[in-house]
């Protein structure tokens, strides 16, 4: 099978023929028919983060495809069935987050295309339990979006508990914006969307934004704040200046849900601002299982849009080029389908 391969940090994914892996116990073989390019990926090949993989390794963690062979013990999929392999690859199943609902906190958990293997290539492995069935009627090349873009900006605006009529701002329109903007008006929410790119903004204005803000010549803060301050903001641009900026257009009670990883990124959160306002600043990361369902199930009723193009997984290096440069809409997808 042929795999793009993270060899040494910083380098040039290298395309090279590798053996169909085999599954282990609990583990399927998924013959891969799109993965998603996240900016997380790009992070990993270039080891940006405090924990870092080991290379060799092959990224991606919005991986669709068919199970084609199935490990020991594993009953409850069959082979030709589509399925979805997301960034939590496999939770432990007995800690404390686990039984509470929180498995992506999970400290024994296992990442896909970080801790193992992930979709950068022809054929993958995945734990059954954690493979998600993609339901009828979404192809692949929407389903690995929504497998980490929807899920993750889909619990983001859980953990902010957005309300109808509250003021949602989306700080950076993009593979995962543009899915937030569109959950947020599921949600009954008045939506303003953020960002430095006129595609993006005009894409946003598309999708629903009531509200879009040029962050290159307005003061993201004041705006938010002369239409009342913001209930919740998502930060999803990979910005730490975009962080403070929306940071100072909350509301009093309003909540910084941050989302986006920038490389060793760090915000100044004024002290006594947040305690005399009661603004909070939360972490969100990914999604749970039962959170990717109902991502799906919403696609599924067609509530939602996935903005997309396809490449192929040649092209795997210009398409990282693109996304650090700005030159993307929304989301790359491989087609691993292409060459056969």
């Amino acid at each position: 099978m042929k795999a793009a391969v993270v060899r040494a940090f910083g380098e040039p994914l290298v395309i090279e023929e590798r053996p169909d892996p085999e599954p282990g116990p609990g583990q399927v073989r998924i013959r891969v028919e799109a993965s998603g390019l996240c900016h997380t990926d790009i992070h990993a090949a270039q080891g940006d983060w405090p924990v870092k993989p080991n290379p060799p390794f092959v990224p991606g963690h919005e991986g669709v495809g068919l199970v084609e062979k199935l490990g020991e013990g594993v009953t409850h999929l069959t082979v030709g069935q589509r399925v979805a392999v997301p960034w939590l690859g496999r939770a432990c199943g007995r800690c404390e987050h686990c039984l509470s609902g929180w498995e992506t906190l999970c400290e024994q958990q296992i990442n896909t295309g970080y801790g193992c293997d992930g979709g950068y290539a022809e054929k993958m492995l995945a734990w059954a339990d954690f493979a998600q069935l993609v339901p009828d009627g979404i192809t692949p090349f929407e389903a690995a979006p929504l497998t980490c873009a929807g899920v993750t900006t889909y619990k983001a605006l859980k953990v902010a508990d957005v309300k109808p009529a509250q003021l949602v701002a989306i700080s950076g329109v993009g593979g995962l914006g543009h899915l937030a903007v569109q959950y947020a008006k599921i949600a009954g929410a008045t939506v303003a969307a953020i960002d430095v790119t006129d595609d993006k903004l005009e894409l946003a204005a598309e999708l629903g934004a009531d509200l879009v803000i040029d962050a290159r010549e307005e003061n993201v803060g004041e705006v938010l704040k002369k239409h009342g301050g913001a209930h919740a903001a998502i930060a999803l641009a990979v910005n730490e200046s975009a962080f403070s900026a929306v940071n100072s257009g909350l509301r009093r009670g309003g909540k910084l849900v941050m989302v986006a990883l920038p490389a060793h990124g760090t915000v100044q959160v004024p002290i006594f601002d947040t305690v005399l306002n009661g603004t909070s600043v939360i972490g969100s990361i990914v999604g749970t299982r039962q959170d990717l369902a109902e991502v799906f199930q919403l696609h599924a009723a067609g509530r939602t849009k996935v903005i997309h193009e396809t490449r192929p997984l040649a092209a795997v290096n210009e398409s990282i080029d693109a996304v650090l440069q700005g030159q993307v809409k929304a989301r790359i997808v491989f087609d691993l389908g292409a060459g056969r």
